[in-house]
């Protein structure tokens, strides 16, 4: 029997939208990769390099990675006066996450097969082109992971992207060395052995960030969170028989969400405030609180407030 309900919001974040600065630094490093994506095309092309054209795929990734967050956040911002959509728009960050990530492993497949192909025909590649193309392209990641780098920490969305332009930055490396070989050595492979171990490099990562999506996606516990303990902290408050529909999920980066019921003894007072403390000591401050009665017929006496 239902007989009292709280709903918490402190400690935690709740749905509140990102920040206007967070959206102006995704801009600005919007469009510093633009302008090098379209350098790396053109020279990558022009000297037929696998290694700036691999770097200049992962470039693509991030651009069309970063438009897509940028739009989440966008929309996140905006929230949503919709009826269906109680919770707004938090959860398009997390399906960005998830795309950036298949773009990840599709640029690296596609390196992989274009080595491949070019096993025993390997292009002559002029190394100071690459060089130079890669340096500016290496600048160019520098600036763009300062820009991301504090809110990576608080966006699935932002993470994703940063995570991206960090592959860049150690792709332009790479394509850095790859040049230096060719100009001392006039070692024409170096080009596609530096292009296979940019992609593979990438794997991993791309992989990590699609897990950290689809554990949301799929509303597992968040891993921060030890259920176990939850279940058995509020078990343990004063006139607490039962602790039972215990549900720890996550709305978004930074928004984790929990629903419990929670049986007491007949005329037992102060559940739903203790409840709160201990659900925000694990980090749960949105949650919903379900009281119901051991006894059938009389209510727990609360302050039903919060």
């Amino acid at each position: 029997m239902g007989v009292g309900h709280g709903h918490s919001h402190g400690g935690a974040p709740t749905a509140v939208g990102p920040s206007r600065s967070r959206i102006s630094r995704m801009v600005i490093a919007l469009g510093i990769l633009l302008a090098f994506l379209g350098l790396e095309v053109a020279v990558g092309l022009a000297i037929n390099s696998l290694a700036l054209l691999a770097d200049a795929g992962h470039m693509l990734t991030d651009v069309v990675g970063m438009s897509m967050g940028l739009v989440a956040l966008l929309l996140a911002s905006q929230g949503s006066k919709a009826a269906a959509r109680t919770f707004g728009w938090h959860r398009a960050e997390v399906l960005t996450a998830m795309a950036n990530a298949v773009l990840l492993l599709g640029v690296a497949a596609w390196v992989m097969y274009e080595a491949i192909g070019r096993i025993g025909d390997a292009p002559d590649v002029p190394g100071l082109p690459l060089m130079l193309t890669a340096a500016a392209g290496l600048a160019a990641n520098i600036v763009v992971m300062l820009l991301l780098r504090a809110d990576a920490k608080d966006s699935l969305a932002v993470r994703g992207a940063y995570l991206e332009v960090l592959a860049d930055a150690v792709g332009s490396v790479g394509v850095l060395i790859a040049g230096a070989l060719v100009m001392a050595f006039n070692w024409a492979y170096a080009d596609i052995v530096v292009g296979v171990l940019i992609s593979l490099w990438v794997v991993p990562r791309a992989v990590k960030l699609a897990g950290a999506a689809l554990r949301i996606l799929t509303q597992a516990s968040p891993a921060n969170v030890d259920v176990d303990a939850v279940r058995a902290d509020l078990l343990a408050l004063p006139g607490v028989q039962d602790v039972h529909d215990l549900h720890v999920w996550t709305l978004t980066t930074g928004m984790d969400v929990a629903t419990v019921h929670l049986t007491c003894e007949a005329g037992a007072v102060g559940v739903l405030g203790a409840a709160k403390v201990v659900l925000d000591g694990h980090g749960l401050g949105h949650a919903t609180v379900q009281v119901e009665s051991s006894s059938e017929g009389s209510r727990c006496k609360e302050d039903l407030t919060w």
